[in-house]
């Protein structure tokens, strides 16, 4: 499906060329989201990048879910386009890395910080994949700007994906889409197997 080219970077496996896509809704702070990033990083990937059995044939698109009932989700998934701006190569890294970590973000741990202190612990987080200067850049495009209610740097980033959504009507994480439509079978706790037999039939073993 298409895609904000300063956005590219949310191809975080196989290549833009390929013909198939999966895009899949993911939420920094939800569980069943953090199940499915170690899916994508551990079976797609080694799948559809250089070398994989579908390379060229299937890409994955992970698309920001922000999930307005959890606080904190906002704020995370701000992070996650800061990372794009500021060493886009890091932001599948960061990503899991975050997602490792989200329990640090869920709403009981968060309820007592500020969107500051939030901030700060993200880019704390974000200094264990980026340079010094990254980091510092980091929390340059965090940083309130403009009027009293003028967001930050990657603001217009994320209404893109929540907007994207939004016309898609996704409403939970993850949802995942197979060449635009939505894939109700896919689940969270799917495996290698679900996954071969899924890209077998639906691509073929060529």
């Amino acid at each position: 499906m298409a895609l904000q080219p300063s956005l590219s970077p949310l191809i975080v496996a196989g290549i833009l060329p390929a013909p198939h896509t999966l895009d899949i809704f993911l939420d920094y702070v939800c569980p069943f989201s953090a199940k499915m990033a170690s899916t994508i990083d551990t079976i797609l990937k080694p799948l559809l990048d250089e070398g994989g059995q579908y390379y060229g044939k299937v890409k994955v698109i992970v698309r920001l879910q922000v999930q307005p009932w959890h606080a904190s989700s906002t704020l995370t998934h701000e992070a996650g386009l800061a990372v794009i701006r500021a060493a886009a190569e890091q932001f599948w890294p960061f990503s899991i890395l975050l997602f490792q970590n989200q329990t640090d973000y869920f709403d009981v741990p968060t309820s007592e910080m500020t969107p500051i202190q939030i901030r700060d612990k993200l880019a704390i987080l974000a200094s264990q994949v980026l340079t010094n200067d990254e980091v510092k850049t980091f929390r340059d495009l965090l940083k309130l700007k403009g009027s009293a209610n003028g967001g930050v740097a990657v603001t217009d980033d994320l209404k893109y994906n929540i907007k994207f959504a939004r016309q898609n009507s996704v409403h939970v994480s993850p949802t995942v889409l197979w060449n635009g439509l939505v894939a109700s079978q896919i689940s969270s706790s799917w495996g290698e197997q679900e996954w071969t037999n899924f890209l077998a039939e639906n691509v073929g073993n060529s």
